[in-house]
């Protein structure tokens, strides 16, 4: 762990580095329920593909710690448990609408992005990944941040102005599950978006999967074939936008 950032922002991060040279840098950004143990397995098993992975912990400042979220997950996949368990959720949840949360989120992020981006080895090499939470964070950073060379959101939101979609410059592969509708709802009024906003923008749909698919720690939601194929094919934009 290390604290990254300026005179302004700063935030908690897991480094994981690869074992040579790194084909680039890559942020990766946690799901809703902060940085537990699988966000970390995930920048280990992209460092041992060679990548210098930062994973910031955006939720530091608030309630949710790991062991909250072991919690408040193995109680929501019980069906007769899970409504007793929604006030906790909502009060811990409750600082992610508070106003300011979405900036300093932001900023945390584009901290991220510029400590990477000076370290030589990987200059203009950084791309960003991210699941949930974390994939609509992922699809902010690169409407802000022209230098970013991919993003990689999984079953993220994009709610973005068209002029705020006109700023991304950088490749996006987004993954979604077929059953996550309130996102696969609104893909096709994205992908035109996108491509009015001249975006090279590239989704892909699992059928049968629903949100949090790649998550192999949530027996409620994983799905092995599809996050085995989302891995191979974000492994392969990497390689040819990023290590290319």
């Amino acid at each position: 762990m290390m604290t990254i950032g300026n005179a302004e922002t700063t935030v908690p991060a897991y480094v994981s580095e690869p074992a040579g040279q790194p084909k680039g840098a890559l942020i990766v950004i946690h799901e809703v329920w902060g940085l537990v143990d699988h966000t970390r397995d995930v920048a280990d098993r992209f460092a041992a593909e060679g990548y210098l992975v930062v994973a910031p912990n955006l939720l530091a400042d608030t309630a949710m710690t790991p062991e909250l979220a072991q919690e408040l997950q193995a109680t929501l996949i019980d069906p007769q448990q899970r409504s007793k368990v929604q006030p906790k959720l909502r009060e811990v949840m409750a600082p992610l609408h508070a106003p300011g949360f979405a900036e300093r989120t932001n900023a945390a992020v584009q901290a991220c992005f510029e400590h990477l981006n000076g370290i030589p080895a990987v200059a203009g090499r950084v791309a960003v990944i991210g699941f949930c939470f974390g994939g609509s964070y992922s699809f902010s950073l690169a409407t802000q941040v022209p230098r970013l060379r991919a993003a990689i959101p999984f079953y993220g939101h994009a709610d973005f102005s068209d002029e705020q979609l006109r700023n991304i410059s950088c490749p996006v592969l987004a993954f979604y599950g077929e059953k996550d509708k309130a996102l696969t709802d609104k893909l096709p009024e994205l992908e035109a978006r996108m491509a009015a906003a001249g975006v090279d923008f590239n989704d892909v749909v699992y059928p049968g999967a629903g949100h949090a698919f790649f998550n192999d720690t949530n027996s409620w939601t994983y799905n092995a074939d599809a996050a085995a194929d989302a891995w191979n094919r974000t492994l392969a934009f990497l390689d040819a936008n990023v290590a290319a």
